[in-house]
């Protein structure tokens, strides 16, 4: 468990890592939309290869300081797996969601556009409400699972990988995240979700994180 005394460290982290990883996410899902000639798959791809590079590079950058959570659904199974401590994690997860707003105002206003706006992009159904327990699912089960046998690089490439393929395998494009979910109500772009939906993705992601969380620490248990 991290001390007190770096938790303003930890915090910032969190804050720029959160921003850093929405600038990516809808900065290249922009990007992509306006290069691709209106080919869907195409841009799907490059917004998924972008993402997943991005998570790569601010996981090495700021795991050493904060463990690189930059998402509510790992800080919450941190806390549960005594990682952090309850109110770190609350925190944590208030910083992230800033640090995510943060960062979809600087994507917009890149390609001016206005700093916020809602979406208008529905994303709603029980397939895409199962596509997001089994992104956030995997997501955590994942990280608990690699964090407590290999070095922060492996975690970092093993994340990366995961949400790289889980754009494609899953229904919803594996948002994963409820501060990612939150910001990206607030673009009107490839990348957004209507406002209207994200309250059902965001329990769909708590329901596979904790789910995970628990399975993961019992089957992966902590080297003596």
């Amino acid at each position: 468990m991290m001390g007190d005394e770096t938790l303003s460290r930890r915090l910032v982290a969190e804050l720029l890592g959160s921003a850093g990883l929405l600038c990516a996410v809808v900065g290249s899902g922009i990007m992509a939309e306006r290069l691709a000639g209106g080919q869907t798959a195409i841009t799907l791809l490059a917004n998924a290869i972008a993402t997943g590079a991005a998570l790569a590079a601010l996981i090495l950058m700021f795991a050493p300081i904060s463990g690189a959570h930059f998402n509510p659904i790992v800080s919450l199974s941190s806390a549960m797996n005594g990682d952090i401590k309850w109110r770190h994690a609350v925190f944590y997860i208030l910083v992230q969601v800033l640090g995510a707003l943060l960062g979809v105002a600087l994507a917009n206003s890149m390609f001016d556009l206005p700093l916020f706006f809602a979406s208008s992009k529905t994303r709603t159904g029980f397939g895409q409400w199962l596509g997001e327990v089994v992104a956030s699912f995997g997501l955590v089960g994942l990280i608990i699972a690699v964090s407590r046998r290999h070095r922060t690089i492996a975690v970092a490439l093993a994340v990366a990988a995961y949400i790289t393929a889980a754009y494609w395998f899953t229904s919803s494009t594996s948002f994963a995240n409820p501060a990612v979910t939150i910001a990206r109500a607030l673009t009107d772009t490839f990348t957004g979700i209507h406002p209207a939906d994200v309250p059902a993705f965001i329990f769909a992601q708590v329901i596979g994180g904790i789910s995970a969380s628990l399975l993961f620490s019992w089957l992966v248990p902590r080297k003596s």
